[in-house]
């Protein structure tokens, strides 16, 4: 049985590898170590800005507080769940190189906030906290390459794998996520203030 589930899992990382690097492919970056490695850290990622061919979508890094209220703002529009500043400085300040706007001129029209750190068994877990795009702006892979985004750089810090949790009824994060290798892990229920259950879901990265 043990093999079975070690073989099932197997297959989920190689799905997983080929979906990433396929996704990578399209956003014209290269690598030079593995299928999933970057050639490049973050002290590059502002010139990357080339990620959507048919649009003026720009990816940026975080670089400081004057950012916080295009953030917040976005989030607190799109998610369900209320948070304070407090929220948002406890994962942007501890992981700074987690966060990344889609900004179209000096407008920001996307946003995903992570973080990174260890859990049981000394596992190396990502954790997508927020991601939330401008419905102006949806349906042009802005939520997708953001998360592609955080992934590179959970990967170059040597990430094992990466989690989070979204609303049993969000369909369209569903999709997003599973387009990326993300799998359904555990359903969590009555996890959300307004009763809804979450899904949690899980990409391997080794």
């Amino acid at each position: 049985m043990n093999n079975d589930n070690n073989d099932v899992k197997h297959n989920d990382k190689e799905q997983t590898t080929e979906i990433l690097s396929n996704e990578l492919d399209r956003m014209n970056l290269s690598d030079d170590k593995t299928t999933l490695e970057l050639y490049e850290h973050q002290n590059n990622i502002n010139n990357e800005n080339e990620f959507n061919q048919q649009s003026s979508i720009e990816y940026i890094g975080y670089k400081d507080e004057t950012q916080m209220p295009d953030i917040m703002r976005l989030i607190q529009k799109d998610l369900s769940e209320p948070y304070s500043i407090y929220t948002y400085r406890y994962f942007i300040h501890n992981w700074p190189q987690l966060c990344f706007l889609a900004m179209d001129q000096n407008v920001c029209v996307g946003a995903i906030v992570c973080k990174l750190d260890y859990k049981k068994r000394k596992i190396l877990r990502g954790y997508i906290a927020m991601l939330a795009v401008d419905e102006r702006y949806r349906k042009r892979k802005i939520g997708s390459n953001l998360v592609v985004k955080a992934i590179q750089v959970m990967i170059e810090l040597n990430a094992d794998e990466v989690v989070l949790e979204t609303e049993v009824t969000n369909g369209p994060a569903l999709i997003l996520y599973e387009n990326l290798g993300f799998v359904r892990d555990k359903r969590l229920f009555r996890y959300y203030l307004n009763g809804v259950d979450a899904l949690r879901l899980k990409l391997w990265l080794k």
